[in-house]
């Protein structure tokens, strides 16, 4: 069996630690001893791209955030499926996510990064979403394993009542 060779890692703001290892060609992000993403799974991560964008084909210029790009499936996956005039937001909070998408697993992200439809912010998502009343077609939450703050406390407030309106009131009428 090919070792685990560990790549770099990141400090998550009000978080643990998260670590980059690569096993021959597959990449994996830790924190603590829970494997958070893997290239070898990301089956939900595609689906969650493919199946928000089908309830909003018939958009010409759809507008779409995502909220944590990990390892850029669901971005790719999205970006697969809108059409040219499409605008894709992608909220990181962590920049070195954004550096081993440049770097290390730079076949991995495939230049998705580098697509004219794609704006990267460096910011917590809550925070995208707060400050774009009326601004998305839709808006895709890939922060953590679920709805539980795996990752950073932080994040429960996202899919908490309060959150889900403010989320809401993101999104374009219809």
């Amino acid at each position: 069996m090919v070792p685990r060779e560990r790549i770099d890692s990141a400090r998550i703001p009000g978080g643990d630690e998260m670590t980059l290892y690569r096993r021959g060609d597959d990449f994996m992000i830790v924190v603590d001893r829970n494997e958070l993403m893997s290239t070898r799974m990301n089956g939900s991560e595609e689906a969650l791209g493919t199946m928000a964008c089908a309830r909003i084909a018939g958009v010409a210029a759809p507008r779409v955030l995502i909220g944590g790009y990990g390892m850029g499936f669901t971005l790719r996956a999205v970006l697969g499926v809108v059409g040219p005039k499409a605008e894709v937001t992608v909220a990181e909070l962590v920049p070195e996510i954004l550096a081993w998408a440049r770097g290390p697993m730079a076949a991995v992200a495939k230049g998705c990064l580098d697509d004219p439809r794609v704006r990267v912010v460096e910011a917590d998502v809550a925070e995208a979403i707060a400050v774009a009343p009326g601004g998305y077609d839709a808006i895709l939450l890939d922060v953590d394993n679920g709805p539980d703050g795996l990752v950073r406390a932080e994040n429960n407030r996202l899919y908490a009542p309060r959150g889900l309106a403010v989320a809401r009131a993101a999104l374009r009428p219809g």
